[in-house]
């Protein structure tokens, strides 16, 4: 998916990668956050490119913002350090972590920032930033859990991701608001357990990564241009099905770990949560529909001086994505 034109990138990434490994097998609180420094420094080189000014504000934007959740994050740690006693302080001290790991996820409130980013820059990024971006923070989340107030953060989550999906134009933002609708699976997933969140975390990567590497190859970006270009059919069936996968309908494989959540959930009396994380997927599938079937309906426009030239190579990824989303659910049936 990335062409990588220079070394430099690659370096940069490799430090992107270790950097998240910093963090999460660090045994203090100021090593996570050398690791989450070094993490925002890497993946900045990135975003940038020099022919394209959109990339360099969403660089600044996302330098920005993480900075001040770091900024966050640090304050918090000294507070802890200081006022290590004084037992009335701890929630408070846990709100402020948590709001500084939900501000580098991209997390409801803090939110605004994200699906403005994820529309300037390459698809491989977007890819980056809303797949590996997620592991520290959560794994940080996950060390000083508050309840009560990520029960909140979690259902609001969910029903801004779908309902920010409403009127998107772009491909990008809609996959933004996806993403955000996904955290708050997440976070539920991480409250009941890590290896919850783990499978979760893993199909939801496999998914956003065959959507970007779909989209990459046919170089769009705008739903509109899903609708009239002149695709390879079997192209707009893939991106269909993945699509319904990434909403989570229940034949395809993304329902299976939204299944594991839901079935704890259940099982755990958590009714009304469970009730409306299963509305707001409701509301993403019908979103996903109406660009399928307008897509679909429109497949006999046909622009004669647009097409897409598929090699041989690239048709295989395709079929073997659309075997995993299509043949999921048989194989996950072997867990029950």
């Amino acid at each position: 998916m990335l062409v990588i034109s220079n070394s430099n990138k690659m370096v940069f990434l490799f430090i992107l990668f270790f950097s998240t490994l910093i963090s999460i097998s660090s045994n203090s609180w100021l090593g996570c956050w050398i690791g989450l420094e070094i993490n925002l420094l890497s993946f900045i080189p990135l975003m940038t490119t020099p022919n394209n000014l959109l990339n360099s504000e969403a660089s600044l934007k996302y330098f920005l913002t993480q900075s001040i959740a770091s900024i966050n994050f640090l304050f918090a740690i000294l507070l802890n350090l200081f006022l290590m006693k004084k037992l009335f302080l701890m929630s408070f001290f846990s709100i402020i972590i948590n709001s500084a790991m939900l501000m580098k996820m991209g997390s409801i409130p803090f939110h605004f920032w994200f699906p403005n980013i994820m529309d300037g820059i390459s698809w491989f990024n977007c890819f980056i930033l809303m797949t590996w971006q997620k592991i520290t923070p959560m794994i940080l989340l996950s060390y000083y859990l508050n309840f009560n107030y990520l029960y909140f953060i979690m259902i609001f989550n969910v029903l801004i991701g779908a309902i920010g999906s409403f009127n998107q134009t772009s491909l990008r933002k809609l996959m933004a608001f996806s993403s955000i609708n996904n955290l708050g699976w997440m976070i539920s997933a991480m409250i009941i357990s890590e290896n919850l969140w783990l499978i979760y975390f893993i199909f939801y990567s496999i998914f956003s990564f065959i959507m970007c590497f779909l989209f990459y190859i046919v170089n769009i970006f705008f739903i509109n241009q899903l609708v009239f270009f002149n695709m390879n059919f079997l192209i707009k069936i893939s991106i269909m099905i993945n699509f319904l996968s990434l909403g989570g309908l229940p034949p395809f494989m993304g329902f299976f770990p939204k299944w594991l959540v839901i079935n704890y959930l259940l099982n755990n009396n958590f009714f009304i949560i469970s009730f409306i994380f299963v509305m707001s997927s409701l509301i993403l599938l019908f979103i996903y529909i109406r660009i399928i079937y307008s897509s679909l309906m429109f497949f006999s426009f046909k622009l004669k001086w647009f097409k897409i030239f598929m090699k041989n190579n690239i048709l295989i990824y395709i079929y073997f994505f659309n075997f995993i989303s299509l043949l999921g659910m048989i194989i996950s049936t072997f867990f029950f």
